[in-house]
């Protein structure tokens, strides 16, 4: 448990590394475009590619939190035993079942960018696109192993309650 719980802790922090980058990227982007009036495809694509980056990551660091979307007029008036039974098998038969069916069609999707060597169809854009479609199952591995944990954590909240 608390090796998923590190490695989701690590993952947010190198998200909002990338989410600062991101940021830099955009105001250097922007200034070169409209006080210069140069700017760059790759730099505009890459700004994409690192707000990808930082969807996909989050969504882990999210569900580690408990800040998905729940219908909280209902669950907030639940006791804390049926919120942790409604948490441990909406984790086991939503969350698990949408993580894996995510990687399964995205181990694919990536294998095919990978074999044509997808990259940018702008002159001047990014290459090595399968790089960044790759995060997408890998991302999914992250929610996966927090639904596991949330499952076990509040089926064992469940039980002692």
């Amino acid at each position: 448990m608390r090796v998923i719980d590190n490695s989701i802790k690590y993952l947010s922090i190198i998200t909002s590394i990338i989410l600062a980058l991101l940021v830099l990227l955009v105001v250097y982007d922007a200034t070169a475009r409209y006080l210069f009036s140069t700017g760059s495809i790759a730099l505009q694509e890459l700004e994409w590619h690192l707000f990808d980056i930082i969807i996909l990551f989050a969504i882990a660091y999210t569900l580690r939190e408990g800040g998905h979307v729940r219908v909280d007029i209902f669950y907030d008036s639940y006791t804390a035993k049926t919120k942790a039974f409604i948490n441990a098998i909406s984790s086991m038969f939503f969350v698990l079942p949408f993580s894996f069916l995510l990687i399964y069609i995205g181990l694919d999707f990536v294998s095919q960018s990978f074999i044509q060597n997808e990259c940018s169809s702008n002159p001047g854009g990014l290459e090595y696109r399968f790089l960044v479609k790759s995060l997408l199952p890998l991302a999914f591995v992250f929610v996966s192993l927090q639904a596991i944990k949330d499952s076990i954590v509040n089926f064992n909240l469940w039980k002692s309650l």
